[in-house]
Formats: structure tokens, C-alpha cells, sequence
């Protein structure tokens, strides 16, 4: 009789990885994460759940795996995810602005990201360049096909599931630009609006592109007016996560000015640390705390250098921290904008691709 999966025998020699693994567990770096993670398996192991839970489980690590892997060595270059139809043909003046974005965008210093398929997706890498290209592929019984310029290419990454596929999207973007599509593109749209609205992507530019003179996202952004902010189910602020554009030349300097002096975020205890490219006068932090005390839920905008509790406190940026209510983001990206437009106390090289 066949053994079950459960009862299939240990491989001995992994059976000794797994062992020495565990014996020098305090010794690793990442040792407290790997440890959680193997409490989760073994808790797993003693439950009760189906073939087809533990086949969803390790595919969805074999995703992330793999995810892992190929953007590590990129982990520190900004990057631009475009979103947009499947359905554009090469021929189409929509097809060539994606082009012109991402060649504009790679040039100054971004990478991008597309889902590897055609249409504006194959557009995007097409600007990009092979050298500069993710392709995030899905596999589906139709459309799953890479294009032809991140085809073979080793940053060409192809996921089982959806989930962990728009994890990625968001996780390595500092950019979003979403050009029209259909379903799918709306839901990127709608995803990465309700992540930045939440606070768990961003903040970063959102930019919707539209080609010179169309009313694609016009149409879209009035829908949103008429049915969502009307009603009170969205905050007016909330249309400040969201640029909609036909310029190239805007969505580039938009995207090249939100990285002028903000340079990164995020929670340390309870303070919320703004990371900047250059330390602000006291008198530019005092006029931020007049304008935008409503974030705070008590105490002021301080000038702080990196805190303690800080993962990498080895990057010497000056910082903004502060007590904010985490929940009126659209005002925090106001406040960004804030930040960017003060005038330099010293010159500083812009890099806006190093992160």
C-alpha cells in the first residue's frame, strides 16, 4: 500500500540540515524570524488540514521564494511598476506612451516592473530596456506568455499566484503608474488606492496616465467623485493619493519631485519617522507644524536623528518623527508635498534612484 504524504519518510540527509539549522538558530542573523517561521509549519504539521492547504502553503512559498531571490540584488534602485491593458496593440499611440514613460523613467535611474504580458506591459519593457526590466508573470491558461523583450531574461519571474504576484508589484515600487485597461487594471487601480489609503503601501506617486487629450481616468476620477465622495464613503483628501495626468513631462517631474527631499517612512514604536535627503530649518518644521497639526495625534513635528530602535540605523539621513493618527494619509501626502517644495539649506546630488 502507498505511504500517505504525511507518512512518506524523512530524506536523512535533510533530516541533519533541518537539525543543524535549529542548533544554530541564536547564531543567524534573521535566527528570530526563521525560528517563527518553523513554529508555524510545525503548528501546521500537528493540525488538521487538507492536501490542498499544504499545496497552497508551499506554492505560495515557492512564489515568494523566488520573488525573493531575483529582487534582492536590485534592493536598494527605485522602481516603477506599470499597470495598464493586456489588449493595446504595438501600433496604438497608448502603446508608444507607455514606451516613452518607462524610457524616460529608466533614465532617471528607476527600473520598472510590468506583468511580463503584452500590451502596455510589453510596452514598459520594451522602454525600459532588457537591463532594466522586471517581468512579474502570472500563470493562466490564456495571456501567460512573457513578451518578447523580458522573454529568457533572469529577472523574469513567473508566479503561481495572483496574491503573491501584487505583493511583489507594491513591496518593490517606489512608483506606480497605471495606464487604461480593463478589469485587471482596475484592480490594480482600486488595490493599490485602498494599500495607500491604509497606510500599508506608500506613500509613493500614484500616477494615472492617460494619453494627451483622452478621458479615461477623468471619466474614472468622476465615477469616484459622483458615487463614493458624494456619499461620504471616501474622504475628500483621499483624492490627493492620486495624480491623473496626459503630460509626460508632469508624471516625470512628479515622480523626480517626491523624491527631492523625502526620501523614506516608517513606524518606530509609536512615532512615525520621515526620512529626509537633507535636514530643514527649525523655522521650516514649525511652519509644517502649523499647517499640519491634524495629523498628530499629540505632540509636535521634531527634528530627530536615527533612532535606536531603528533596523538600519546606519544610514545617517536626518529625520522628521511624530506622533501621527494614522489614518488621514491623504493629508500625510500633502505634507509631503510640503517637505519637497522648501527650499535647499545646502546643495545636495540628487539620487533619486538609490533608496
Amino acid at each position: 500500500m502507498a505511504l500517505s504524504y504525511s507518512q512518506q519518510p524523512i530524506d536523512p540527509h535533510l533530516s541533519e540540515e533541518i537539525t543543524d539549522l535549529v542548533r544554530h538558530l541564536p547564531t543567524l542573523k534573521h535566527g528570530k524570524w526563521i525560528k517563527r517561521a518553523l513554529e508555524v509549519l510545525i503548528r501546521m504539521a500537528d493540525e488538521d488540514i487538507d492536501r490542498l492547504d499544504w499545496k497552497i502553503l508551499t506554492a505560495s512559498l515557492e512564489d515568494l521564494e523566488r520573488g525573493f531571490q531575483t529582487f534582492y540584488p536590485y534592493r536598494h534602485t527605485r522602481k516603477v511598476t506599470i499597470f495598464g491593458s493586456a489588449r493595446i496593440l504595438p501600433s496604438s499611440t497608448g502603446y508608444q506612451l507607455a514606451v516613452d514613460f518607462a524610457r524616460r523613467v529608466t533614465q532617471l535611474g528607476f527600473m520598472v516592473l510590468t506583468g511580463a504580458g503584452g500590451g502596455i506591459m510589453q510596452a514598459g519593457n520594451e522602454g525600459a530596456g532588457r537591463s532594466h526590466s522586471f517581468g512579474l508573470n502570472i500563470d493562466l491558461p490564456f495571456e501567460q506568455d512573457a513578451n518578447p523583450y523580458i522573454s529568457g531574461d533572469p529577472k523574469l519571474i513567473n508566479f503561481k499566484y495572483f496574491f503573491t504576484r501584487k505583493l511583489f508589484f507594491l513591496r518593490e515600487s517606489d512608483v506606480v503608474a497605471l495606464f487604461p485597461g480593463g478589469f485587471g487594471t482596475q484592480d490594480e487601480a482600486f488595490e493599490t488606492l485602498t494599500l495607500c489609503q491604509t497606510g500599508k503601501y506608500g506613500p509613493a506617486p500614484l500616477l494615472l496616465i492617460d494619453e494627451p487629450g483622452a478621458d479615461y481616468w477623468l471619466t474614472w476620477q468622476q465615477q469616484i467623485l459622483d458615487n463614493l465622495q458624494v456619499r461620504g464613503l471616501i474622504s475628500p483628501e483621499d483624492t490627493q493619493l492620486y495624480t491623473i495626468t496626459d503630460n509626460l513631462d508632469v508624471a516625470c517631474d512628479i515622480i523626480q519631485n517626491f523624491y527631492k527631499i523625502y526620501h523614506s517612512s516608517r513606524y518606530v514604536g509609536e512615532l512615525f519617522v520621515i526620512r529626509l535627503n537633507q535636514e530643514l530649518t527649525d523655522e521650516q518644521v514649525e511652519l509644517l507644524n502649523e499647517n499640519f497639526s491634524d495629523l498628530l495625534v499629540s505632540g509636535k513635528i521634531e527634528k530627530s536623528k536615527a533612532l535606536p530602535k531603528e533596523n538600519d540605523p546606519s544610514i545617517h539621513l536626518p529625520r522628521l518623527v511624530f506622533h501621527f493618527n494614522q489614518r488621514s494619509f491623504g493629508r500625510l501626502y500633502e505634507l509631503i508635498n510640503k517637505i519637497n517644495q522648501c527650499e535647499a539649506s545646502c546643495f545636495v546630488e540628487p539620487h533619486p534612484e538609490v533608496k
